[in-house]
């Protein structure tokens, strides 16, 4: 072999080393990329990419609550099925089986997924709903949504509207579980 084959052969070599390396050096820096991307990926994001999916989610004091995701919003969740739905917002979420991989980013979000809590407990009062009103200590209560405010619902208990008024801020608020009856 001549010397210059020599030459252009170890050449040949320290360019595959390099390409090697740049390769090696370019997997991590898209590895550590990747972790840093998903370190902004929110739970609602990841719930959107599951609606219509069966999921069950965990809560304090309720346990474990099991349905159809059939709405997600920034801060909350609505999960249907088996005559009951439930509101859920996410800060109480302690746990979710049953979601998606993937996730939906809130730029892609219709204008209506992106309305808040209180656009859902608006809906609940407007139906006139019984409902079961979880809140952070453990309690429930039997009620209906009256009215809902910025940062509160006001709700009573009994058919009647003499029955008794509770304030629930919402940062009280485990969950909403609505029944199939309504008020007459």
């Amino acid at each position: 072999m001549s010397w210059e084959n020599e030459l252009f052969a170890l050449f040949d070599d320290l360019e595959g080393q390099a390409t090697a390396l740049w390769e090696a050096d370019r997997e991590a820096e898209l590895a550590d990329r990747a972790r840093t991307e998903y370190g902004s990926v929110t739970l609602a994001s990841r719930l959107m990419a599951s609606r219509g999916e069966e999921v069950a989610l965990h809560l304090p004091h309720v346990g474990r609550i099991e349905g159809r995701l059939d709405r997600v919003g920034g801060s909350w969740c609505l999960l249907g099925g088996q005559g009951q739905d439930w509101i859920v917002p996410l800060r109480w979420v302690v746990g979710v089986r049953g979601a998606s991989e993937r996730s939906v980013p809130e730029v892609a979000w219709s204008p209506v997924d992106r309305l808040g809590l209180r656009a859902a407990l608006r809906r609940v009062a407007d139906a006139e709903a019984r409902c079961v009103v979880h809140l952070v200590d453990g309690t429930r209560h039997e009620a209906y949504v009256e009215r809902v405010g910025a940062d509160f619902l006001e709700c009573r208990s009994g058919a009647d509207r003499l029955g008794d008024l509770l304030l629930v801020p919402y940062d009280g608020l485990v969950a909403v579980q609505s029944r199939e009856d309504q008020r007459t």
